[in-house]
């Protein structure tokens, strides 16, 4: 498989395949959004598109980066939203780098959306389509952000090998400058459990697969099936 990883501005065209990575914390939070019952997420292009269509629809579940704003149900924080129950909900999803990475390959033909948390099921699935390229897109710092890339790498390893130890990449993400900023309680609207949420290796068994709907784009989880052949549930 031919992996290339790069940054936002880096995206000159649309790749044929791309998982768009958000370890801290886009794509964490809509793993846990999930897990909490959340049937898809939408993922706005900006705070106003984001306050529009809460307004149309005002039983979806809105949700930003940074502190509580008026408009906004829930911040972009796993520890935070991991009580919250979603059961049957839309949730809106604007955030600093992973919504906007995901959008700027939206004409991709699969597009999956990853972090640590699903990162074996992300894995499977790009194993099960068999792909040949597949452009990473680190989100975070224009392509720099080391918890992105060593999130993108693995996920590239275990792609293509049968056994990948992790723990060199989780502690690379542990070190980065946004697990720093983080705990020290740089970022608002974040929870003291974040970092620890955010590099639980594999905690969901589905993958996270995003695409357009009515112009917008769309995330879903996606059970892969096991290599037994068993779904992921």
């Amino acid at each position: 498989m031919d992996a290339r990883f790069l940054g936002i501005p880096e995206l000159a065209e649309a790749p044929s395949v791309a998982v768009v990575i958000d370890v801290m914390r886009a794509y964490t939070v809509a793993a846990w959004a999930f897990a909490q019952g959340a049937e898809k997420i939408v993922l706005a292009e900006s705070l106003d598109d984001a306050l529009a269509l809460k307004a149309r629809h005002p039983d979806w579940v809105a949700l930003k980066d940074g502190p509580p704003a008026p408009g906004f149900d829930a911040v972009n924080s796993p520890g935070l939203l991991r009580s919250v129950d979603l059961g049957g909900r839309t949730v809106v999803q604007k955030t600093t780098a992973g919504t906007v990475g995901a959008l700027a390959v939206k004409e991709a033909s699969l597009v999956l959306c990853a972090g640590f948390v699903v990162a074996e099921a992300t894995a499977r699935i790009l194993r099960s389509r068999d792909c040949d390229s597949v452009t990473f897109v680190v989100t975070g710092e224009d392509g720099r952000a080391d918890e992105d890339l060593a999130c993108a790498q693995y996920i590239a390893r275990r792609t293509t090998e049968t056994t990948t130890d992790a723990a060199g990449f989780l502690r690379r993400a542990g070190a980065s400058r946004a697990a720093t900023e983080l705990t020290e309680g740089v970022r608002r609207g974040a929870h003291p459990d974040d970092v620890a949420l955010c590099l639980e290796l594999d905690r969901f068994p589905f993958a996270m697969v995003a695409t357009l709907e009515d112009e917008l784009m769309v995330l879903r989880p996606h059970d892969v099936p096991s290599p037994t052949g068993a779904a992921a549930v």
